[in-house]
């Protein structure tokens, strides 16, 4: 026996446009578009994939107006070897409170390999908006803002960007943190090197 469609499942297109009429269920499953800054976002994130180290696989997209200029992610300079490949190159950094951090030195940052890109290419980004995983680092801030950046859009919080912080507001540039949770980092499992600095 033939299953009975329901029928509020039945499309019942108008005579005159050919769309459906109101109350129909292609209606009820009306798309939402993503925000300018979720479509960004969501761009930087795939970006972020194609990292090479482990304990950063950040993304990061600079956009201007509402069109990506160029892109980068987390990796070795050209021609050197990856993290995923030989393993990391830990430097840990004692602050002035006695803590310890530790940092892969192997990779570029995602913010400095689009800025590095868009050098490349000869494209300006006066004006422009990143689009990043966690608040950058002091030094990518600077760097940042030197390129002209007006806008960090960032997915979460970084560990130590107090002084980016600091720097950018100080500096004019609008910095909005998607979400306030800090972006943990993983204790580090391999080291190729270690080398120790005080801050």
């Amino acid at each position: 026996m033939r299953k009975k469609i329901p029928e509020k499942a039945i499309l019942r297109p108008n005579k005159k446009t050919g769309r459906p009429e109101s109350g129909s269920s292609l209606q009820a499953q009306k798309h939402i578009r993503p925000s300018w800054d979720e479509y960004f976002m969501s761009i930087a994130e795939i970006v972020g994939s194609r990292a090479t180290c482990d304990r950063g696989r950040s993304g990061c997209v600079i956009v201007k107006d509402k069109r990506v200029l160029v892109s980068g992610y987390v990796g070795s300079p050209v021609g050197l070897p990856h993290c995923d490949e030989v393993g990391h190159e830990m430097h840990k950094v004692t602050h002035e409170d006695g803590s310890e951090t530790h940092h892969c030195i192997r990779t570029i940052h995602a913010e400095q390999n689009a800025v590095a890109q868009a050098a490349r290419m000869g494209i300006s980004l006066d004006g422009s908006t990143v689009y990043c995983k966690m608040v950058p680092c002091y030094t990518c801030a600077k760097i940042l803002m030197n390129a002209g950046i007006m806008r960090i859009v960032a997915a979460k919080d970084y560990q130590a960007s107090s002084q980016s912080k600091k720097i950018f507001k100080e500096g004019g540039i609008i910095l909005d943190i998607l979400n306030p949770e800090v972006e943990a980092y993983p204790e580090p499992k391999s080291q190729t090197k270690s080398k120790a600095k005080s801050v």
